[in-house]
């Protein structure tokens, strides 16, 4: 049988840009093929047995060709795959989705399209200008400045006429060029005129100035494509929030996600550092054993996994009946409530120490304590309860293994939720330059912060995403 493609825009940003159609299909694709700059956190998005392709195209890099690209559709889709072709910003608008449908219809394979949002809105929207303003602009031109025959557009003297916003994409390494060609047309020099890069670009830049000098003030701020560049009076405008402060994040994708939103409402710019990836560790769970023990958790991703183990090796949950919960704080009490058991025991601070010093009033000597938790999980539990008499074991469900996203930006802070993601950064040679303060969210990825970088970092009051946000803005209010 005959596959579905769906040739989907991913959004030009945050991975929560994509449409709730393109999601859905991510969720449920057999093969995924991306484009670079996609936020990681929407690979995630596919099943874990998904197959991922990268097929980038970037000017000056290695890239796949077109024609190889349309084959491999045609291909996976005649295997009979549910294939989504994740592309950067909108499938139609200068993204050659047309091309991969024209193949795929040619070869009689059934697709849908997924409308993304353009980085000719995306890029200026984050940077605080609206490409159509009242009194300001009435119409907004998207043009390429990349052409086959690598010339500058054919109708600029047209363009050059219009009073709207010119918007032009891929043409940063002519922005000298097309610059003097709109002025030789009649542009006027002082025109208003932007050049920028955000979404997910590695160099994030926002450059304003005239026409006349857009391109000299580009080359010194170093500007690096992909770059959006604007002309018109709208380049002028600058609508962002009070801080605009670009706010690194790290840690799990669950985890970054709440950040990021929590970071946006507060007018901040989040930027993802690190990527996640958590794996089951085989270790063997004594189910029969857990009858009238305590059960402790300390993540939201240990209740995720011990759930999952529970359906795999087909044990009822009515055999939890008799035992009690314990979890580390409210997101935790929450992630288990949403398996329908309700915790017995949660402590008043949510950090390791506080759990094992409330467990220890709660447990009698004859119960036992079983705590299950990651590899990098903290032995503060066994270690506090053991010399008190109260046997205690530690159960690892899962493995998380960092990786420092290639390019990570340099924001005025970065957040950090757990040590592991601070050991994880500094282990890939990331460091806190001048200007970037660490801000984390509780005693433990303090200490590891301070451990590994030799400076105190700010601490959240609470440990929550909440608490951490908002130091996060605190901080950017007095940069």
């Amino acid at each position: 049988m005959t596959g579905q493609v769906s040739l989907v825009g991913a959004g030009c940003g945050p991975a929560d840009w994509i449409t709730v159609a393109g999601q859905k299909a991510l969720q449920s694709c057999d093969v995924l093929l991306y484009d670079e700059l996609i936020d990681p956190a929407l690979l995630d998005q596919a099943p874990k047995n998904a197959q991922r392709i990268p097929v980038g195209k970037r000017a000056g890099g290695l890239s796949h060709k077109q024609e190889e690209i349309n084959a491999l559709l045609v291909d996976l889709a005649r295997q009979g795959k549910r294939v989504v072709r994740l592309k950067g910003g909108d499938p139609y608008l200068f993204g050659r989705g047309g091309e991969e449908a024209q193949a795929l219809a040619a070869a009689g394979i059934g697709y849908q399209v997924i409308p993304g949002i353009s980085s000719a809105l995306a890029i200026p929207l984050e940077a605080g200008i609206s490409v159509t303003h009242r009194g300001v602009s009435r119409s907004v031109h998207i043009i390429t400045a990349h052409t086959a025959a690598d010339t500058l557009p054919e109708n600029l003297a047209q363009l050059a006429k219009l009073d709207g916003t010119l918007v032009f994409l891929m043409g940063l390494g002519r922005l000298g060029e097309l610059s003097q060609a709109l002025i030789a047309l009649g542009k006027d020099p002082a025109t208003p005129a932007a050049v920028l890069s955000g979404g997910n670009s590695p160099h994030p830049a926002r450059v304003v100035g005239k026409l006349a000098d857009i391109a000299a003030r580009t080359e010194a701020a170093q500007v690096q494509p992909p770059a959006v560049i604007l002309v018109g009076p709208a380049a002028a405008l600058d609508l962002r929030s009070t801080q605009g402060a670009e706010v690194g994040l790290t840690g799990t994708s669950e985890f970054q996600e709440k950040l990021a939103d929590l970071v946006r409402s507060r007018g901040m710019i989040p930027r993802s550092l690190q990527r996640a990836v958590c794996t089951p560790v085989p270790e063997a769970i004594p189910w029969g054993d857990l009858d009238g023990a305590w059960v402790v958790f300390t993540s939201q991703r240990g209740i995720d996994f011990f759930f999952r183990r529970l359906v795999e090796e087909g044990v009822d949950l009515r055999r939890l009946a008799c035992c009690r919960f314990a979890v580390i704080g409210q997101a935790t009490k929450t992630a288990l409530a949403g398996h329908g058991i309700q915790a017995d025991l949660c402590p008043g601070s949510f950090t390791g120490q506080a759990l094992a010093q409330t467990l220890v009033q709660a447990v009698s000597p004859e119960e036992r304590v079983y705590v299950f938790d990651s590899v990098q999980g903290s032995s503060v539990i066994p270690e506090t309860l053991i010399p008190r008499g109260i046997p205690c074991q530690r159960i690892s469900l899962y493995d998380t293994a960092y990786e420092t996203l290639p390019h990570a930006p340099s924001p005025s802070c970065v957040l950090f939720g757990s040590a592991g993601a601070v050991r994880a950064l500094a282990r890939d040679g990331w460091k806190p330059g001048e200007g970037i303060t660490g801000v984390c969210i509780g005693p433990v990825s303090a200490a590891a912060y301070e451990a590994c970088f030799g400076c105190p970092p700010v601490v959240a009051e609470t440990i929550s995403a909440e608490a951490l946000a908002e130091a996060a803005q605190t901080v950017t209010l007095r940069l």
